[in-house]
């Protein structure tokens, strides 16, 4: 019996002995502060699949300049069991200073091997770093600047097939509707923030075969090398045109049926997946959001085995939200997304940090939506998608002067709300057919003004109309924006405005065409504007700066 006890123990401390990190590799000698450095980590290791946390894990654990520790998940790229393999550290500074670093490699959740202390320094630079919540207005980045989000939905590249019933042939133009000309065109007119989907038609990063998009190979791997590096491509786009991205991430290569949310299987699962996903692309500013899944309550009542309990949900949301937290070191903005029903305590999910919901049908309520939201849960909330139309059965042409009003106001409507982001149209395809696109030029002129004049400062107040107009007021420094819609069949040549006794004025109105504003005109008031002959035809807008 000794001689086997002894036997055993010998051969554990020969395996993790075999265990070791041979070589660490920095991409770069120096680094500026918000600039990545990656990390080429060669080791030797033994297991069945890499990319299984439980199994081999390798993690980067340094020390910032605050003295606050970070713990940064590194990722599997080639080798076998056995010999020299080769993983990979993204890294990016949100400090500026001294940081010291070693590499610890664990298998079955043991650490069995760690590399010797290193260190680097990160010296000023000129980007901004990673978003988070600022307030219900804004967000910000690492370095104090505030933003604001204007786009719209770019989720997905055209596919091999689509089964639009007017729309199929548009929306296959692989050439069009690719990243490598959506987001160029995105950025030209005014676009800042987008949303994508990880689906089994994009990105689908953890699927070994049938895309239905010839962008992507089949694989063995269990993560699909095709399909990581198409997502590197577009982000780091993202990152040379300075587009925040909501990378909604769903479920990964799976049912979300009940077991999804409530089996231990499934959810360790899961965990690798978020671990994958933030030790690839979590270095990254272009990743605006993490956003777990596009329309939950659908997901929860289109479930192959029946509706899944709205609390079940919930707890998963809790759980994952919680997990994604403790393994970002970057702490990114986490959301979800829901369509038209809310599942109870979701919204009031402390690590879930903004509120999400999907408006068609009824783009008129989306200011009074996010007021009512953002006040009932106390945290900011944002509409992921808005339209005029929902059911893509019916032909958009026949309606076309409806979608693109709709598409307009939607970009005025979250300037002139408490959001961060502007609410984001579907159906990007059919808005570029129509070019709609560079309207969006007009609501990114007025943003950056908003923020430029009142230094991330937002204050909305109640204007008193004249009944046939919709009109939002809000105040940004010493400048007041007005925005005025007409939703009335008669033309609307007269609006009253309180704004308040702010004197002596400057009133300059928007040219939706040039994307400029007329020389301003001075007027007297007393608090109240009065614009006559505003000439407002059906549908139309007008956006007032007044100085």
């Amino acid at each position: 019996m000794k001689r086997i006890i002894t036997a055993a123990i010998a051969l554990l401390i020969a395996s993790a002995a075999f265990a070791q990190i041979s070589s660490v590799t920095p991409s770069a000698s120096k680094v500026k502060q918000y600039d990545a450095i990656f990390f080429e980590v060669a080791l030797t290791g033994e297991w069945e699949n890499p990319y299984l946390q439980e199994e081999a894990a390798l993690d980067m654990v340094l020390t910032a300049p605050s003295g606050k520790e970070l713990v940064l998940p590194c990722f599997y790229k080639e080798g076998k069991s056995g010999a020299e393999s080769i993983w990979e550290a993204r890294f990016t500074p949100q400090e500026k200073g001294k940081y010291s670093y070693f590499f610890r490699y664990s298998e079955d959740g043991k650490t069995v091997s760690e590399s010797a202390p290193a260190a680097f320094k990160a010296t000023a630079g000129k980007l901004n770093g990673i978003l988070h919540v600022r307030d219900n207005w804004t967000l910000v980045y690492d370095n104090g600047k505030p933003f604001r989000g204007v786009g719209i939905n770019l989720c997905w590249e055209s596919r091999t097939e689509d089964d639009s019933k007017f729309f199929s042939d548009l929306h296959e133009q692989h050439d069009r509707f690719n990243f490598d000309a959506m987001l160029p065109d995105f950025a030209k007119n005014g676009g800042n923030f987008t949303r994508m989907w990880i689906c089994n038609w994009n990105f689908p990063i953890d699927r070994q075969d049938g895309f239905n998009n010839h962008r992507y190979t089949e694989t063995t791997e269990y993560m699909n090398p095709s399909a990581c590096e198409r997502l590197d491509h577009v982000m780091n786009l993202c990152e040379d045109l300075d587009i925040k991205v909501m990378l909604c991430m769903g479920q990964g290569n799976v049912v979300a049926d009940r077991a999804f949310f409530n089996s231990p299987e499934a959810k360790t699962r899961y965990r690798n997946y978020l671990r994958y996903i933030v030790a690839r692309w979590g270095y990254s500013p272009a990743v605006g959001m993490w956003e777990f899944f596009n329309e939950i309550d659908n997901v929860q009542h289109n479930a192959p085995d029946g509706v899944i309990p709205a609390a079940e949900i919930v707890a998963w949301h809790d759980e994952m939200s919680t997990y994604l937290a403790g393994l970002d070191p970057f702490q990114h903005i986490r959301t979800t997304s829901i369509s038209h029903r809310d599942l109870e305590g979701l919204n009031d999910l402390a690590n879930l940090d903004i509120n999400q919901k999907h408006i068609y049908n009824a783009t008129h309520v989306v200011p009074e939506t996010i007021d009512a939201y953002s006040a009932k849960h106390g945290k900011p909330y944002i509409v992921g998608e808005v339209g005029y139309e929902w059911d893509w059965s019916k032909n958009f042409d026949d309606f076309a002067d409806g979608m693109i009003m709709d598409f307009r106001r939607a970009f005025w409507y979250g300037l002139f709300s408490q959001t961060s982001v502007t609410p984001m149209t579907w159906w990007w395809e059919w808005f570029d057919e129509h070019k709609a696109i560079p309207y969006m030029k007009n609501a990114r002129l007025v943003s950056d003004m908003m923020l430029e004049e009142g230094r991330g400062r937002f204050e909305k107040f109640q204007t008193v109309k004249n009944g046939k107009a919709e009109a939002y007021a809000v105040r940004c420094g010493n400048t007041t924006f007005v925005y005025v819609y007409n939703g009335n069949e008669d033309v609307l040549d007269d609006i009253s405005i309180e704004i308040g006794k702010i004197g002596k004025v400057k009133v300059s109105t928007l040219d939706t065409e040039k994307v400029s504003f007329t020389r301003p005109v001075c007027m007297t008031s007393d608090g109240t504007l009065a614009f006559e002959g505003l000439g407002l035809d059906k549908w139309e807008e007008k956006i007032f700066v007044i100085k």
